[in-house]
């Protein structure tokens, strides 16, 4: 929108940023972008990242959202009187914290944004890896002597309830819950959901948001396109911790489909846009 004193050269300058991502705009036109919203990016600027998937569904892309929610799982535990533990990152999930992780990610997050999405003009679904099912998993077992409970790993993933949706020109929100083979629902990692989503779509890209600004190396200087074999060294040398193995480990899953992964740091204003539609894009590459 312009204002009444903008003068020619500003509106010219519009122009020519659109034409700036007309060259991405063609190259990803019905392509598949799976992207994951982590529960640290959902803050208060998270209409600014939604804003970012209806435009990409308007000019012709195909996202899919995949949502965790740490952050608010641990908040209503400790509301309800569960005290929230963790064994290497993975959260220990006995019966009444499954309840609670579905109860947040199905019954809370997953609507909200649905919510969202259409109030800023897109059309979207609310579905978890139950649904379908989309994920069927098996149980992590126990980790240091330590039984995780309900958290699964994806044994198997069938695409096309989320296909569906993506033929309806809607954009899919993915809750990272997965049903086990003993038909009990259980908590998923959701960089690995994101990432095994995209190998069985076929995706052109796995975008995966975060709360830093990217991958970082042994001297804390931020990497701008890592390749497998720097990001195994990386790993093993411990410059890549916490929780940044499961966003990268995922990104290199993922690359067995797309052309290139991306982590990107969701606190910044239109992140996805800028690393899709413009040339230097940021955060951190990964590729083959």
């Amino acid at each position: 929108m312009t204002t009444p004193n903008e003068t020619i050269g500003e509106r010219i300058r519009r122009a020519e940023v659109l034409l700036e991502a007309l060259p991405y705009i063609k190259r990803f036109f019905g392509q598949t972008l799976v992207i994951k919203l982590g529960g640290a990016a959902m803050g208060e600027d998270v209409d600014s990242f939604l804003q970012d998937v209806v435009l990409l569904r308007f000019v012709g892309m195909r996202p899919v959202l995949v949502h965790g929610g740490g952050p608010e799982i641990s908040s209503w535990q400790k509301r309800l009187g569960i005290e929230p533990r963790f064994v290497h990152g993975l959260r220990v999930t006995d019966a009444p914290t499954m309840e609670v992780v579905k109860m947040v990610l199905t019954g809370k997050i997953g609507p909200e944004l649905v919510s969202r999405i259409h109030r800023l003009g897109g059309e979207a679904v609310g579905m978890s890896g139950e649904d379908g099912p989309t994920l069927l998993v098996r149980p992590r077992g126990t980790v240091d002597g330590h039984d995780l409970g309900f958290v699964g790993e994806v044994d198997q993933v069938n695409p096309e309830p989320v296909e569906a949706v993506l033929q309806q020109s809607r954009i899919p929100v993915v809750a990272s819950v997965g049903l086990g083979v003993d038909g009990e629902a259980y908590n998923v990692n959701a960089d690995t959901v994101a990432a095994e989503l995209a190998v069985a779509l076929r995706a052109s890209k796995l975008i995966l948001l975060t709360d830093v600004e990217g991958v970082r190396d042994q001297d804390g200087a931020l990497i701008s396109q890592l390749d497998r074999a720097r990001a195994d060294q990386l790993i093993s040398g411990g410059a890549v911790n916490g929780g940044m193995i499961p966003k990268v480990r995922a990104a290199l899953r993922a690359l067995d489909a797309v052309e290139a992964s991306h982590i990107i740091d969701g606190r910044v204003s239109h992140a996805l846009l800028l690393e899709l539609l413009t040339e230097r894009g940021v955060g951190t590459m990964v590729t083959r």
